[in-house]
Order: C-alpha cells, then structure tokens, then sequence
C-alpha cells in the first residue's frame, strides 16, 4: 500500500507542472519514460518537474518525456492517467474572457517548433517502427529470463519434471511474436489491430506447410516479425481502400473479408518467401561480420550507438534484434551495444573524481550511477557526460573498447547474445546466452563491461577536460543560504546541472531542454 500511495504522490506531483489535466492531449509510456503529449508547451515548469526525487530527468522530441526509470515508469502511468481523467471530470467549463484562441496557437506554434527539429521521414519511419515493437519488450525480457532458467536447470540436470514446463513458457510468446507484431503493426498505422493480428497469424499457421510458393514448401513462421510487419501494413492500405468504396451497409461484411483474403493471398504467395529471404541475410551477415571482423566491428558499433541514440538511429536496430531473437534464439548485438552505458558510467566516475570542488556535479553522479550501472543511462548523459561536451565523446570511446572486447570473442567463436532486448549494464545479466555454456558468456560479459568501465575512465580523467572547462567547473557550486531560500530549496546538483541539461557544451542552446529520440 505504500509503494502505491508512493506512485501516486509521484504522479499528483508531476500533473501540476506539466499544465495540469486539461494540458495533456495524451499519455503512454516505454521503458524508463512517462511520454505525454501536450497542448501547451509553455505550462510546462522544466526545473521544478527535474527536481522531483523521482524524476531522473526530462527529453522533449515529439512528446514530453519525464524519465522516472524502469519499473517506476509503469506503476506511476496508471495513477497519472487517473488523476488526468478525474481532473478533467471535475475541471470547470471555460471563462469566456481567456483567450482560449491565443494560448492554442501559442501552444501550437510551440509544439509545430519542436516537432520540426527531429520529424524528419526517416526518423518518423523509424519512431513508428519503435512503437511496434516496444509494447512487446516485457513480454521478451520475462520469457527470456524463463528460458535462461530453464537452460540452467537442464544442464545441472534439476527439476527435469518442471523443465519442459518451464520450456513451454519460454517458448511459447516467440512461437506468436508474428500475430503480436501485425497487431500493433495495423494498430500504429491507423488499421484495425485485429485484423492485421489475423494476416500475420498466418505466417505461423502450421498449414502452411502444405502450400508451395517460388518452387519451395513454405514453413511456418517463414519470414518471421518482418512478413508479419510487411503484412499488417499491406493489410492497412487494403482496409482504408475498402472504407472509401464498399457502401456503408455492407462494409462490415465485405472490408474484413477483403482485407483478410487479399492480404494473405499476397503474404502466402509473396511475403513469406520475400521476408524470409531477408531474415535469412539478416541472421548470416551477423554471424559474418562477428566472425570475420567481430573486434573491429564490435569497437565501431559499441563506439557508436550512443550517437545513434542521440540522432533516434538505433530504433532500426529492434526489429534486427528481435529476427535474430527469432532465428537464433538470442541476438549477438545487444550485449555490444550494451558496452555504450559502460563507458558511460566510467566516464561518470572520471568526471566525479575531475572536479572534486563540484559538490552539485559530484551529487548528481552519486544518484545516478546506480540507475547507470543497471543500463538507464539518461540521468548520466543529460546530466552530466552531454552538458560537458567531450566526456560525452570519451564515453563513446569506452564504449568502443567494450565492445571490441565482446566482438573480439565473438570472432574467436565464443557468441555471446542477449535473448531479449530492452535492458543493458548489470540488468542484462539475467538475459545473456551463447554457444559455450552460461559460465563463459557471463564471464565475456563482465569482461566487457569491465573493460568499458576501464576505458571509459581512463579516456575521459586524461582527454575529458580542457584547461578552460576545469577551471570553470571544478569549483564549488553550493548554493549560499540566500540561494536556497530564492529557489525554493533546490537540490543543489539538480541546480547546477540539470538533468534536461540546462548546463551546456557543444551547441545545445542555454536555458532549453536537452533533446533525445524516442526509445531510448
């Protein structure tokens, strides 16, 4: 009951300062963010929502997102949903003298400014991509952690009652992923969801067995989350042709008819075979590039997702995950993408020792590193490496360190892959697999990510600060007791820099949020 009263408080505490409940449009969350949509941009009180203990701090893209962490994020939601909801029951009708006309287009301008920066198509594509397939990420890391377990009991020969139980568990959401997909698929892009759901269910339909495409018996589950994603979208365009001439009295007959026949005659008699020849690429390029380059190419990608993360790039990479999740059991990109938030948390910890006078900074690295070490890494960039400017740069390098270590073993025969995606640092742990037993993944793991740590450190206590940003940051920023009193009593580290990243290096604009991509 406290851990729900305490949810609650978090979210009646958050409501006020985006604007209250007739400001917020809509609500949804992933991971680590509370994502809202917003009517009035201008509403939003920054610095008083990033000094809530709560939050871990703010990103604005297309949506306001509040970081509140994994776990947190989800039971804090449905309380926030429901004050929304009560506060518009019991919102009063509107003053006829506000001038409702001129504080929406002052919101509109704002949110149109905002939106501009980063709707970009491909960035748009790939956002519609990421939330396909993140409502499907609890559902992989729960499984996952399953068949890790059952693993485990198998080779110590335990529980053999219990293991194929255990199996089935594990097993058994992987073997639908392709349903789940076309429905969210239908559902982003404006279809019915069940529909595209019902398309896709034919890729895994055992009777397909006994139909022959392009001179070949097609399999089950042939082609995999890509068909399923290609045929829920096909599914879409034919359900919105069918709305615009089927006459309204027999729509509810003829579109769903339509849309299933003539989507799945084309998935049966085309997709199928097209999308598994691409799963197919997708699985035997990465095991070609790992085998044949596996440290070089871990060093560039642990290298350079941070990056991609910052440019919303890394979305193009879940659907890649979850193929190889498909085909392989366990995708061998995840754990060196990973070796990114190592080399983050050292830099962390070499900046935390750097400005040994900056108590704020020193505060702000002590509440997030522990977050850090568990994969959330946004406290730490936007609050630090980022508004810094080259810690950001030398955390990629120890990232890229890390990464080559994995990659190197990769290389050497030793795959280590994760069976699901969404967590990274210490929280992947449960999840990592490969081809020589859990002992000598685990161990590879580690060693990643120790050697992420090392390099990350090393890189930025010895080229993480110039002369000038030493001399301006490595002082005390403890706010006097006038301070205090004028700001509300502050935390101090949340003071001087802020987790949105009011505190600046490298061409973000003093005062504004600090931007990042969707999905992180």
């Amino acid at each position: 009951m406290a851990t729900e009263d305490k949810n609650r408080a978090t979210a009646a505490a958050i409501l006020p300062l985006v604007g209250g409940a007739a400001n917020v449009a809509s609500i949804a969350h992933c991971m680590t963010r509370l994502r809202l949509g917003l009517d009035d941009r201008s509403l939003v009180d920054d610095e008083a929502l990033k000094a809530l203990p709560a939050v871990l701090g703010v990103v604005e893209d297309d949506t306001y997102q509040i970081v509140l962490g994994p776990g947190t994020v989800a039971r804090v939601t449905p309380e926030f949903e429901q004050l929304v909801e009560e506060g518009r029951e019991a919102a009063p009708a509107p003053v006829a003298a506000v001038s409702a006309e001129e504080l929406a287009a002052q919101g509109a301008a704002i949110k149109a400014q905002q939106k501009a920066k980063n709707a970009t198509p491909f960035k748009l594509f790939l956002r519609r991509i990421a939330n396909i397939f993140v409502p499907l990420i609890p559902a992989l890391i729960g499984c996952g952690i399953i068949a890790g377990l059952n693993g485990l009991l198998v080779n110590l020969g335990w529980l053999p009652a219990v293991t194929p139980a255990l199996a089935a568990m594990a097993s058994g959401f992987m073997a639908l992923i392709a349903v789940f997909v076309g429905y969210n698929t239908a559902k982003e892009f404006g279809g019915t969801p069940i529909l595209g759901g019902a398309v896709a269910a034919i890729i895994v339909f055992p009777g397909v067995a006994n139909i022959d495409a392009f001179g070949q018996t097609l399999s089950p589950g042939q082609g995999g989350v890509l068909g399923a994603l290609g045929a829920a979208v096909l599914a879409v365009y034919v359900e919105k042709w069918c709305r615009r001439w089927v006459p309204e009295a027999l729509d509810v007959l003829v579109t769903p008819t339509l849309t299933v026949l003539l989507s799945g005659l084309v998935t049966i008699f085309g997709l199928m075979y097209v999308a598994g020849e691409v799963s197919s690429a997708i699985g035997t390029f990465a095991d070609w590039l790992l085998a044949n380059g596996g440290a070089g190419a871990g060093f560039v990608l642990g290298g350079l997702f941070l990056p991609l993360v910052m440019l919303g790039l890394h979305q193009a990479l879940i659907p890649i995950h979850t193929t190889l999740i498909e085909q392989q059991g366990y995708t061998v990109l995840l754990p060196i993408l990973a070796m990114a938030g190592a080399g983050q948390v050292g830099a962390a910890m070499a900046v935390y020792f750097r400005l040994p006078r900056n108590e704020s900074i020193r505060r702000t690295i002590r509440s997030a590193l522990p977050a850090g070490l568990l994969g959330v890494g946004e406290p730490l960039i936007y609050g630090v490496s980022l508004p810094l400017g080259r810690p950001f740069i030398t955390a990629c390098v120890g990232g890229a360190f890390g990464g080559g270590f994995v990659g190197l073993f990769n290389q050497l025969g030793d795959k280590v892959g994760s069976t699901a995606i969404g967590p990274s640092g210490w929280a992947l742990f449960p999840l990592v697999d490969g081809n020589h037993g859990l002992g000598t993944t685990i161990a590879i793991y580690a060693g990643g990510l120790l050697v992420g740590y090392v390099a990350g450190f090393a890189a930025t206590y010895f080229f993480g600060f110039s002369k000038d940003l030493l001399s301006e940051f490595n002082v005390s920023q403890e706010p006097t007791p006038s301070t205090v009193a004028a700001t509300g009593n502050m935390h101090p580290a949340q003071e001087a820099v802020p987790a949105g990243g009011t505190e600046h290096r490298g061409g973000t604009d003093p005062g504004s949020p600090a931007k990042a991509p969707a999905g992180v």
